[in-house]
């Protein structure tokens, strides 16, 4: 189902189930050193498209303006573990469009994860080689190569971050406002800046805390830059709250605080994070509260933006947390 547009709304593709639930994480609070009642989990890793996450928020004003474009073939790119790539293979899918994944690194021997459901969904995939800089030039080829043979494609920015996007996340902010009037902070992972852009345009910088993952080079530039695009008034970098500190060796790579933050909420709340993204945003939530950043008796959300299928296809992770069972 697509809504049409109006004069102000662009056309939305309906991909998701919304309100997503917004649950309390009692156990975790105290692990942490909060109120019972502190901390509370909004599960957008339930937001019932392709496995779920953060991605069909954006999807939906995406594949909105493909559709009204007449695209026949979406294109987007990702790393080869991208939750936004496996969940707009579900969006094409359930839209009744072709899929071509353009992705960084070469094929290897396992499709685990993420990329054995892009292949489920019917997705095609390229691989771009070595450089992230290669894949925004390889998807404009990808899409000049399918219009010769009389294709429409859409070119779905990566992690689905731009303005349109970053409207899926003010729909969140405005469920938050809803469900949790007196929230005080709300902690997300921050990836290609898209999902924290949308928080921030609704409910303000001092109320999101962003983790940066690694990503992107410059993460509070660009979420700057998105929510002034998306608000249409200005903001600086300097008014964000971003954390820099979980992002370890590089965007792939799994570190202490973080495996401790996965095995933290996982033996408290029975919640499975993923070693790249909510995982280091737990990790920042968990540095937050110890330095005072996020105090006992206020309202925090951490936001849940999926990702399961990413820790079946990171080795590392896999191994840590299946450790404890050697030896029966």
């Amino acid at each position: 189902m697509t809504t049409p547009s109006t004069d102000s709304t662009p056309p939305r593709a309906r991909l998701g189930t919304w309100p997503t639930p917004l649950e309390p994480a009692p156990r975790l609070a105290r692990a942490l050193g909060l109120g019972p009642d502190d901390l509370w989990v909004k599960r957008d890793d339930l937001t019932g498209l392709g496995g779920g996450g953060n991605k069909v928020r954006k999807l939906e004003w995406t594949c909105g303006a493909a559709l009204a474009e007449g695209a026949t073939t979406l294109v987007t790119t990702g790393a080869p573990q991208s939750n936004h790539a496996r969940l707009t293979a579900a969006a094409g899918a359930r839209l009744g469009l072709r899929v071509v994944l353009v992705l960084a690194g070469q094929p290897g021997a396992s499709a685990s994860g993420n990329l054995a459901l892009d292949g489920l969904f019917g997705a095609g995939v390229v691989w771009a080689g070595d450089g992230g800089e290669r894949l925004a030039s390889r998807a404009q080829e990808v899409a000049e190569e399918l219009r010769g043979r009389g294709e429409v494609p859409a070119l779905i920015p990566f992690g689905g971050s731009s303005a349109l996007g970053a409207r899926g996340y003010v729909e969140c902010a405005r469920e938050l406002d809803d469900q949790a009037p007196d929230l005080a902070t709300v902690v997300v992972a921050l990836g290609s800046g898209g999902t924290m852009a949308g928080l921030v345009a609704h409910l303000g910088g001092s109320r999101v805390l962003g983790v940066h993952v690694g990503a992107v080079a410059e993460p509070a530039r660009t979420v700057s830059e998105l929510t002034s695009e998306l608000s249409g008034k200005p903001c600086a970098p300097e008014e964000l709250r971003v954390r820099l500190d979980q992002v370890g060796k590089g965007y792939g790579t799994l570190t202490e605080p973080v495996m401790s933050a996965l095995t933290l909420a996982a033996r408290t709340e029975g919640i499975v994070l993923d070693p790249i993204y909510t995982g280091r945003a737990m990790a920042g939530l968990v540095a937050a509260v110890e330095e005072g950043d996020i105090a006992p008796g206020q309202r925090t959300v951490f936001l849940h933006t999926g990702g399961l299928p990413g820790l079946f296809g990171h080795p590392a992770t896999l191994a840590r947390a299946g450790a404890g069972l050697l030896g029966g």
